[in-house]
This record gives structure tokens, sequence and C-alpha cells, in this order.
């Protein structure tokens, strides 16, 4: 498992608020509240992200027509890339020069997100170049 931080093109970090995972501007001392992700590698643009040492994992679910971001309480360590149930858990990522997206893997099409207002909701969405939402991140191993 290794940590990386996450933040969008526009300069945004994640930080958990209510249990909820969201993207905002953190200055003084609420830069310790950042969120770093961690990452299991499962094969070699596929992975699994988690945040809390690995003890919280995003995941894709999908009820009904609805597709969302989930955050679960599993052990990143875990969960199998062989198991159809932990399909979930899994995100495909693309880096295109020095940004990076992250696709579900059991939701194709979907993108993980960031809402253009600070302090909103980390998301999915299915039309990422439409430019309503943020899919580009930059992705940086934790030193």
């Amino acid at each position: 498992m290794q940590a990386f931080r996450i933040w969008d093109v526009n300069q945004k970090t994640f930080y958990l608020r209510n249990n909820q995972l969201v993207a905002g501007y953190l200055q003084g001392p609420n830069v310790n509240l950042e969120e770093k992700i961690d990452v299991v590698p499962i094969e070699p643009h596929a992975l699994f992200l988690g945040i809390h040492g690995g003890k919280m994992c995003l995941s894709c679910v999908k009820s009904g027509d609805e597709t969302r971001l989930q955050l679960e309480a599993v052990n990143i360590t875990d969960l199998s890339k062989n198991r159809k149930q932990d399909k979930r858990f899994a995100f495909v990522r693309s880096d295109s020069g020095p940004t990076t997206s992250f696709e579900s893997a059991a939701c194709p099409g979907w993108f993980l997100c960031t809402a253009m207002e600070a302090d909103q909701p980390v998301s999915l969405t299915n039309m990422p170049d439409k430019g309503v939402m943020v899919t580009k991140f930059y992705f940086q191993e934790d030193e």
C-alpha cells in the first residue's frame, strides 16, 4: 500500500467532512485535514483507492438509474482483483501529461470528479468533457 497526495487542477484537496469525502481549499491549521489516498495497485493501470490507512475505500455503486461514489468501511488489503464483488472498488488510472483521471472499473464511463465550487462532495460523472465537473487530478506519491 502506498500513500498519495491528490488535488484537482483547481488546487482543491480532499478532506473528510461528516464521513463524506469533499474537495476544498485548506489553509492554515486546516491543511492537516487533507486526506492522503491509499493505493493498492492491482493491474498496470488499475488500483484500489482508500483513505485512513486503507480502512475506508472508494467504490462505485449503482442503484436504479443512479451511479454514485461511496466510502465503504473495508480494509483495502482485504480486497482482491479476482473477486467480482470487489470490482466496485477498482479504478482505472489514465495519465495525460501531468494530470491523472480515474475511471470506475465497475461503471465504465464514470469518472472520479470534484465540483467547480469548493467544499462539495467528491463524486462521479459520466460527462468528463462537459466542463461542469473537474476530472483531472494531480496524483503524487507522498513523501
